[in-house]
């Protein structure tokens, strides 16, 4: 098959209908099993009722939001409150045009990429295009009319702002091992040494998670949307579809995070230690499982740490932004950069 309408338009559609699927199913269950793994954590049932063992749960939480009242505040700024939502969730999908899940693979002749888009400074465009969500974060707490929807705000502005910058000097270490702003040319690079970032990047990895936790509003960093300071945060005004906006863009960013982390530090798609042949037999699991599990498993850690944190201070979690995790991020970069010129000199 070489129609070209059929490689350069039908084929990228087909596979942004299956990752949008994907995402979305993942996505909805990911709120099930959340519910699920803290109600074990506590010593409870959790979701039972919907379906066996609870498991239509997620499809009659989004028909509910899908058919509830939408509610606007008498004194919101109505056109920038229907609009925050977008902005938060629209920068999260857009991330995954450029997140490889695999390997390529042929179908009936075609050579067809796991990925959407292999832009050669996708690490820029994921940084830039995921920093826009913190203003319909912003906007929707101020357009709300709320004084605990614009605390909420620009609570997060302060936490996203002070994060922000440690998660990039992070990025930037695994840069300079990489030698590319490729994520796909990052993989490789990993396949290439025979062994996962991880190993050489741990203190990279520590600093990226914890501030990735920060980024995504999770505990024990959900300063933004404290219930018991700020009722719901940001999204207090918000009902129906809108408000769904909000959660779904919440999900989505964690799998950003933990996505990227897997690309960063544990290989992508690779098996562990990817060089060693008595490890060959684990080539049978095909690479977007390896990626998808990895993935899974990191949201997993966010599930965890939400049932075993308590929450932050607001001048705690600044603190650790400035005085712990910035001054680390910039000595680790320091030393990776000199690592690097002596084994490459």
């Amino acid at each position: 098959m070489t129609d070209p309408l059929m490689v350069y338009i039908g084929i990228p559609l087909i596979k942004i209908a299956v990752l949008l699927a994907v995402l979305l199913l993942t996505m909805a269950y990911l709120t099930y099993a959340e519910r699920k793994i803290l109600s074990y954590m506590q010593v409870r049932v959790g979701p039972n009722r919907v379906g066996p063992k609870g498991w239509l749960q997620p499809i009659a939480d989004g028909l509910k939001l899908f058919v509830k009242e939408d509610l606007v505040p008498g004194g919101a700024e109505r056109f920038v409150f229907f609009l925050a939502p977008i902005l938060i969730f629209a920068p999260a999908m857009l991330v995954w045009s450029v997140i490889p899940w695999g390997e390529n693979f042929t179908i009936a002749g075609v050579e067809i990429n796991s990925f959407i888009a292999d832009i050669n400074i996708a690490v820029l465009f994921v940084l830039a295009v995921s920093s826009v969500g913190v203003y319909g974060i912003i906007l929707g707490g101020w357009s709300s009319n709320n004084k605990f929807s614009l605390m909420g705000g620009l609570r997060s502005a302060a936490q996203m702002v002070s994060y922000e910058v440690p998660m990039g000097f992070a990025v930037v270490a695994v840069l300079l091992m990489s030698g590319t702003l490729s994520l796909v040319g990052t993989v490789e690079a990993q396949r290439d040494a025979g062994v996962w970032f991880i190993f050489p990047g741990i203190l990279a990895f520590g600093i990226y998670f914890i501030c990735g936790v920060a980024e995504t509003n999770r505990n024990p960093f959900d300063l933004p949307e404290a219930e018991a300071e700020l009722v719901a945060g940001f999204h207090t005004e918000y009902s129906g579809m809108k408000f769904a906006f909000f959660y779904l863009a919440e999900y989505i960013n964690m799998m950003v995070v933990s996505s990227l982390a897997v690309i960063f530090f544990f290989g992508g798609w690779l098996r562990p230690f990817p060089s060693m042949e008595f490890l060959a037999f684990l080539d049978f699991i095909p690479p977007f499982f390896w990626f998808y599990g990895k993935m899974l498993g990191f949201i997993f850690v966010y599930i965890w740490f939400r049932g075993t944190f308590p929450r932050y201070r607001f001048d705690q979690l600044m603190e650790i932004g400035w005085k712990w995790l910035l001054p680390l991020s910039l000595a680790n970069v320091a030393v990776v950069a000199l690592a690097v010129l002596v084994l490459k000199g």
